[in-house]
C-alpha cells in the first residue's frame, strides 16, 4: 500500500514560480499571478547586473588606462547598483532566497512555519514597510522639487531617479511579502483557495497517488 501523503508537505503543489524545491507552501490566483509578475520583473532587471559591469570597467580602463577619471561613470556605476539591488530585492522574496536563521525554523512543521511567518508579516514586517514606503516616497519628492543634483561639478543630475529606486524597490518587496502572506492563509485557512497552475504535472502524480491507496 502507498503510503498518504500529507496535503501540508507536497513538495511541489502549486508553488510559485521560481521556488526551490522540498516542502513548499500552496499557491492561490493572487499569489501565482504576484510571483509571476515579479519573477519576470526581478529577471529582466537583473541584466542590469551587466551594463553595470560594463560601466564599472569603462571607468577603470579610463581612469587607469587612458588617466582620465570620469566622476559621471563612478556615480553612474554606484547609481546603477543600487538600482539593480533594490529593484531585485522582491525577487529574492518571492524565489525565497533571501538570508534566514534556519537553525530552529527547520525543525519545525510547514504549518507552523506558516504561522510563525503569517504573524511576524502581519504584525511587524507590514507595518514596517508602510512607514518605510511613505518616508522613501517623501524622500525622493523633496529631490524632486529641489532639482537635486551631484555635489560633483560633472556629477549626475536627476538625483531623484536614483531616490525613487527606494519606494519602487520596497513597494514591490510589499507586494511579494503579501502574496506569502495569502499562501500561509491558504496552508492555514483554506483562503484563498488553492490554486494549481496548469502543467503541474507533479500536483497531478499525487493526486494520481493518493487515489490508489
Amino acid at each position: 500500500m502507498t503510503d498518504r501523503i500529507d496535503a501540508s508537505e507536497e513538495p511541489r503543489q502549486g508553488a510559485s514560480p521560481g521556488f526551490n524545491t522540498g516542502p513548499k507552501l500552496p499557491t492561490n490566483r493572487i499569489s501565482y499571478f504576484a510571483d509571476s509578475g515579479i519573477s519576470i520583473f526581478g529577471k529582466a532587471v537583473s541584466w542590469l547586473w551587466i551594463v553595470t559591469l560594463v560601466v564599472v570597467l569603462s571607468n577603470v580602463f579610463s581612469r587607469f588606462i587612458l588617466g582620465r577619471g570620469s566622476i559621471a561613470l563612478e556615480e553612474l556605476s554606484w547609481h546603477l547598483f543600487g538600482a539593480t539591488m533594490m529593484l531585485t530585492l522582491a525577487y529574492a522574496v518571492v524565489t525565497d532566497d533571501h538570508v534566514r536563521v534556519d537553525v530552529l525554523r527547520e525543525k519545525f512543521s510547514l504549518k507552523t512555519q506558516a504561522w510563525i511567518e503569517l504573524l511576524a508579516i502581519v504584525l511587524l514586517l507590514l507595518p514596517i514597510l508602510y512607514f518605510m514606503i511613505d518616508e522613501l516616497i517623501q524622500y525622493a519628492y523633496r529631490s524632486f522639487i529641489r532639482g537635486e543634483r551631484s555635489q560633483a561639478p560633472s556629477g549626475l543630475p536627476y538625483r531623484f531617479i536614483i531616490k525613487s529606486m527606494l519606494p519602487i524597490g520596497m513597494s514591490l518587496v510589499a507586494i511579494a511579502i503579501v502574496s506569502r502572506a495569502l499562501r500561509c492563509a491558504t496552508l492555514l485557512f483554506g483562503f484563498p483557495r488553492a490554486f494549481t497552475p496548469k502543467g503541474d504535472s507533479t500536483h497531478a502524480a499525487t493526486t494520481a497517488t493518493k487515489s490508489g491507496d
